[in-house]
């Protein structure tokens, strides 16, 4: 089985299905750390909804899928805030598929091509329970960094140069 990482419509049903799995998994380690529960089914929907991912089309941002094998695996995209800086986000791998490289492969392909966007440097925030997010970025050459947003769920602030 092989890895192929390539562009993909954010709004697409590959996309929706990656975002919902996405978005379900972090909000249910969030509650479940701070409020010992899942995510309630319309909070759920809201956060969904509340995101369209429109801010990841061309020509200021992108989604990157990556598939296994031929099947969608996960997902990593990024938007440009200016001129230089761009930000990297929905960085996913289902779990049966993590452990297999896919990460990295994602997260390299999204700098390659913010970078061909023009970008310089690429941030990110991740929360203190995504354990393995921060894991990755470290070990990918991402140095915690001064917050560069307001986010209330971010805890822990990242970048890297595109040299």
């Amino acid at each position: 089985m092989t890895w192929t990482v390539a562009p993909e419509p954010y709004d697409s049903p590959v996309a929706g299905a990656l975002w919902r799995a996405y978005y379900t998994e972090v909000s249910d380690r969030w509650y479940l750390l701070h409020e010992g529960r899942r995510t309630d089914p319309r909070e759920l929907e809201q956060g969904i909804a509340a995101e369209s991912g429109a801010d990841l089309a061309p020509p200021r941002g992108l989604l990157l899928v990556a598939r296994y094998g031929g099947e969608p695996a996960g997902s990593a995209g990024f938007r440009l805030l200016d001129g230089g800086t761009a930000e990297l986000t929905r960085v996913f791998l289902y779990e049966g598929m993590r452990g297999r490289g896919g990460a990295g492969l994602l997260v390299r392909a999204a700098e390659d091509a913010a970078r061909a966007a023009g970008a310089t440097r690429m941030i990110l925030d991740t929360r203190g329970d995504l354990v393995e997010a921060r894991a990755l970025y470290a070990r990918l050459g991402y140095a915690e960094t001064e917050p560069h947003n307001n986010d209330p769920y971010a805890e822990h602030w990242f970048a890297r140069r595109l040299g």
